[in-house]
């Protein structure tokens, strides 16, 4: 893996855990009420890093870093994420790397319109800038972009979702007791022209109180009395799925699991870049109250 792609993946796994309170896209293979309502709460998240396993000839020998999310908005104002990702790779015989991913990105209520801004450093020298906006207009998605260089064009809208309307329907499939969720996601990451595969598996609802709580999660009150999911979203290639079962026998390119509370907040992250596996343990949240909508 390039240090580039190396850097992208990171920190793009992450930011799709950003959360909307409406959408409008289609759903894919497992459909879900429109009517449905998800209350999310704007918050403020610190994830520490660290090294769960590695694989491969040349395994990482190490990693560690920090995740800041700061995830605010309402479904009349839209939703806004800030988020930053630093980390320290290292991958034996003196090869060391540092990672640093910001990203900045902003969703309407009805998943209509997506507007993404990101930076990635590798060793403190910039190695990508994306900045643009998507637009669903019907049956397609209109993307202008302004860097990496002035682009426009076209994605067949067939599903695709925006990632914080891709969230809110993994917590409305999770409520109906689904354990797949399936569809194309686009999130401007890269150089702004992927779109992605992914496949969400839910996994069994955990109770209050039947498993407890052991990071900052565990000061919050009410997220003591709320129930959440194990979830494990991977993402694949677009068009290298494979065909019939989902993902077919193709590797993602990576997949995050995460459990995730009805309000949107997510704790106990693992991030899985094939090569190694990265645990990341939230030790700061702040929990604001919403602003009701006019």
């Amino acid at each position: 893996m390039t240090d580039t792609r190396l850097g992208w993946c990171m920190a793009v796994a992450v930011v799709a855990l950003s959360a909307s309170n409406a959408g409008a896209a289609p759903a894919q293979k497992t459909d879900v009420p429109k009517s449905d309502v998800v209350d999310f709460v704007p918050h403020r998240a610190v994830y520490d890093l660290k090294l769960s396993s590695a694989r491969g000839n040349r395994p990482v020998e190490s990693v560690r870093g920090r995740i800041l999310y700061d995830f605010s908005g309402s479904s009349c104002e839209g939703y806004a994420l800030q988020f930053r990702q630093v980390s320290e790779i290292d991958a034996g015989e003196g090869s060391l790397m540092t990672t640093d991913m910001r990203a900045a990105t902003w969703e309407d209520g009805a998943a209509k319109t997506f507007r993404f801004n990101s930076q990635n450093y590798i060793d403190q020298k910039l190695k990508n800038s994306v900045d643009g906006r998507a637009e669903r207009n019907g049956a397609k998605v209109g993307v202008s972009l302004s860097k990496p260089a002035s682009k426009k064009f076209g994605i067949d809208s067939g599903g695709v979702f925006f990632p914080t309307d891709h969230m809110r329907r993994i917590i409305m499939a999770a409520r109906a007791g689904q354990s797949l969720l399936q569809g194309p996601v686009f999130d401007g990451s890269e150089t702004g022209d992927k779109v992605y595969e992914t496949l969400s598996v839910i996994g069994p609802v955990i109770e209050p109180d039947t498993r407890k709580l052991d990071d900052a999660t565990a000061k919050d009150a009410t997220l003591s009395k709320m129930r959440r999911w194990p979830v494990t979203i991977s993402y694949f290639e677009k068009g290298k799925t494979g065909e019939g079962k989902a993902g077919g026998e193709q590797t993602p390119v990576y997949s995050i699991r995460f459990e995730l509370f009805e309000n949107g907040i997510s704790r106990a992250l693992s991030l899985d870049y094939n090569d190694f596996v990265v645990a990341g343990e939230m030790t700061s949240l702040e929990v604001r109250p919403a602003k009701p909508c006019k």
